[in-house]
Parts: structure tokens; C-alpha cells; sequence
């Protein structure tokens, strides 16, 4: 019996050194803390300085117009008021521009996605000639500025006819977020194991039918996340909306805020007011669905 215990008694023993001993909870060092401290505060004045300008924004909204123009300006205004408000909804072409606005947007946000979504299976799950050198243009591309795009883009547009048209907008936005979208959907893409695509097509599915029931309901967080930075830059843009579009009745949100301004001075109330409203919708969306967006930029950023 004694002869028996005593290797497990051992045995007991040397598990018991080779278990890893947990030591006192360290806590940071004086310097440290001071450091933390200096970081919270830097990131709380970052953060005050990038909310105080949409601050700024809506508290005028809410002001009398003898109140903005004043050189004694308050934090928070004396009184509040929403005629600014009523101004901006009655401005002439409101109804069209919100009309305009969202054809444009939506149009380009489903067609641009539809389009990056076969670009990035095509260059994620075949290997053909020039692949990997076309997925080095679309992250190149990226780095061009739009102003400099811009006159070649103007004069392109106005030799096919496309000027004061609803398509070649639509066409400029599509183009200017798929590189961004098809490297981001690519990243999904590539992650997605190969061995799921090819169970669903051993069990009777045709490469369509894999995708549509196993590829894409896999790629939704991508897909979120790309349409959303597609939709905020189309809703939010000016230069090209200006510059492409000179029909009153087709002017897009951003722009249609020139028609504040006239030969008798700038109803800065109502601008200040129709500037929230515009962008009041993609805030509150964004809000709603920050976390998802953040998900689907890091999963997609693991491999490939």
C-alpha cells in the first residue's frame, strides 16, 4: 500500500509545483496613473472640440434671428424659438431636394454594393491574371483626391449627356465608394472557409444557390458596413452635387442650403435649421447602428 501511494503522492506534489502560482494584484505605478490621467484628459478635450461646432450648430437653430446676429454670444440662447425651423420647411425646393437626395443616395448605395459585392467574390475566391495587381489599383485609387478627379469627370460627363442628370451623379457616387467597399467586402470574403461553399453545392446547390443560402448571409456585417459609408457620402456631399447639377429642381440637399442666401443677406436661422434637420437622419441611423459598423470594419480587417 505505502509502496503504491508514494508515486502519486509524488506525482501529487510535482503537479502541485508546476501549477502557476498567481501573485499579488499589481496596480499601477504613481507615473502611470498620471499618465492615464493625462490621456483622459486629452481625449475628453478632443472630444468637446469635435461635438462643439454640431453644439453650435443646433443651439442657433433655436435662436431668433436678431439673436444670431448679435456680438454678444451665449453658450445657450435667451430664448427659443422654432419659427428658423418652420422657414426652412416652407423654403422653396424642399420637398424636391429631399426628393432628389434620396434617389441619388439610395441608387448608388444598392448599385455600388451590388457591384462590390461580385467584385470582391471575384478577386476573394478566384485566381485569375492580374488579380492581385487590380486589388493594388483599387487601394491606390483611394488615395487620389476627388478634387482632382473632378474636371476630367465633368468633361467625360458632358460629352455622353450626363450634366443635370440624375445617373451621372448616381454614376460619380457609385464609382467613388467601391474601391473602398470592394477591399472591405474582399476581407469577409476571404475569411468565409471554402469547405462551406462546396458542402452546399455537394448537397445539391448550384454556386448561386450556395452563395445566396451560405456566402451572403455571412457577408451582412460587411455589406452594413460598407452601404454605410456609401450612404454617408453621398447624403453628405457638396463639390460634385454643385458642380455636376444645375437644374434648380433637381439640387440635392447640400446644395439646395444656397437658397439661404440671397441679394438681401443670409437667413442664417433657417440655415442653421435646415442644416439639422439634413443632418439629423443620418445621425440618428448611425446611432442605431453603431455597434454593427464596428463589427463589420474589424471582422473584415482579421485576414487577407
Amino acid at each position: 500500500m505505502s509502496t503504491s501511494t508514494a508515486p502519486s503522492q509524488a506525482g501529487g506534489r510535482q503537479d502541485l509545483d508546476r501549477t502557476p502560482r498567481q501573485g499579488p494584484k499589481q496596480e499601477l505605478r504613481p507615473d502611470r496613473r498620471r499618465t492615464r490621467w493625462h490621456y483622459d484628459i486629452i481625449g475628453l478635450l478632443a472630444a468637446v472640440l469635435m461635438a462643439f461646432p454640431v453644439y453650435w450648430l443646433v443651439v442657433s437653430s433655436l435662436r431668433p434671428n436678431h439673436e444670431i446676429r448679435s456680438y454678444d454670444q451665449t453658450l445657450w440662447p435667451s430664448s427659443l424659438t422654432f419659427d428658423n425651423f418652420a422657414r426652412a420647411v416652407k423654403q422653396e425646393n424642399f420637398a424636391t431636394a429631399v426628393q432628389s437626395s434620396l434617389i441619388v443616395s439610395v441608387t448608388a448605395v444598392v448599385g455600388g454594393m451590388i457591384i462590390a459585392t461580385l467584385a470582391a467574390l471575384a478577386i476573394g475566391r478566384f485566381r485569375f491574371f492580374g488579380r492581385k495587381a487590380l486589388l493594388m489599383v483599387l487601394i491606390l485609387v483611394q488615395m487620389l483626391p476627388p478634387t482632382a478627379m473632378l474636371i476630367p469627370i465633368y468633361a467625360q460627363l458632358n460629352a455622353i449627356g450626363g450634366l443635370d442628370e440624375y445617373w451621372g451623379l448616381i454614376v460619380v457616387y457609385l464609382v467613388s465608394t467601391l474601391p473602398f467597399a470592394v477591399v472591405m467586402i474582399r476581407g469577409f470574403v476571404v475569411n468565409i472557409p471554402v469547405e462551406l461553399e462546396e458542402s452546399a453545392m455537394v448537397d445539391g446547390c448550384t454556386r448561386m444557390g450556395a452563395f445566396r443560402r451560405v456566402i451572403f448571409p455571412l457577408l451582412a456585417p460587411g455589406l452594413a458596413a460598407a452601404s454605410i459609408f456609401a450612404l454617408v457620402n453621398a447624403w453628405n456631399e457638396y463639390l460634385f452635387a454643385y458642380i455636376l447639377i444645375n437644374d434648380n429642381s433637381k439640387y440635392t440637399l447640400n446644395v439646395w442650403l444656397m437658397t439661404f442666401t440671397t441679394e438681401r443677406g443670409t437667413d442664417y436661422g433657417a440655415l442653421m435649421a435646415a442644416s439639422t434637420l439634413i443632418a439629423l437622419p443620418v445621425v440618428v441611423f448611425f446611432m442605431i447602428i453603431q455597434k454593427k459598423m464596428a463589427a463589420g470594419l474589424t471582422s473584415g480587417a482579421v485576414k487577407g
